[in-house]
């Protein structure tokens, strides 16, 4: 099974390899990293997130047997006036199959968002600055450091690739006319 991820980040093929490896445990399994763009800004925030994730994807096939994309950004929730780092995957198959699911969200700190949101920094240089760890996003993310160490960018990163897997675990309860996610 060739899987081709779009990006240029070893943290988001790592996850995406263990959790294929886990899905698929008797498949011969290829996890590469092929950069694509996503064609939404560096900083994703609300739709943004997910229409990157699926661009990756699509852009990411390139004849594998899945193309994989994981978008990180700030979605905001306006009942409860907060912004949450939520990672999208989206995942396509050669047969223009595309499955979406996000992970956790969580809030980053009033210093990060002013930098990100006013400033027009990226959420990885602000958590640069905040933290003093260079390219924080390509180690144990943010979520990482806020955490203490209790979740990594990895894990993290996995849970939203399960959640897009989930239609292809159980394709009998997903496929038909109420599940049209086609290319």
């Amino acid at each position: 099974m060739r899987v081709h991820v779009g990006s240029g980040n070893p943290v988001k093929r790592e996850a995406v390899r263990r959790v294929f490896a886990r899905a698929f445990p008797d498949e011969r399994l290829e996890v590469e990293l092929v950069p694509v763009a996503s064609g939404v800004p560096p900083q994703p925030v609300d739709e943004q997130v997910a229409r990157g994730a699926v661009a990756r994807a699509r852009a990411a096939l390139r004849g594998a047997d899945y193309g994989v994309g994981i978008e990180a950004g700030l979605v905001h929730h306006p009942e409860l006036k907060l912004h949450f780092d939520v990672q999208f995957c989206a995942i396509v198959d050669r047969r223009g199959w595309l499955t979406v699911g996000h992970g956790p969200g969580f809030v980053y700190p009033p210093q990060v968002l002013e930098r990100v949101l006013k400033g027009g920094e990226t959420v990885g240089r602000a958590m640069e600055a905040l933290t003093g760890i260079e390219r924080i996003g390509h180690k144990m993310g943010a979520i990482g450091f806020l955490s203490r160490g209790l979740l990594d960018r990895t894990q993290l990163t996995e849970q939203a690739v399960l959640m897009a897997l989930l239609p292809r675990l159980r394709p009998d309860l997903y496929q038909g006319d109420e599940f049209p996610l086609t290319t």
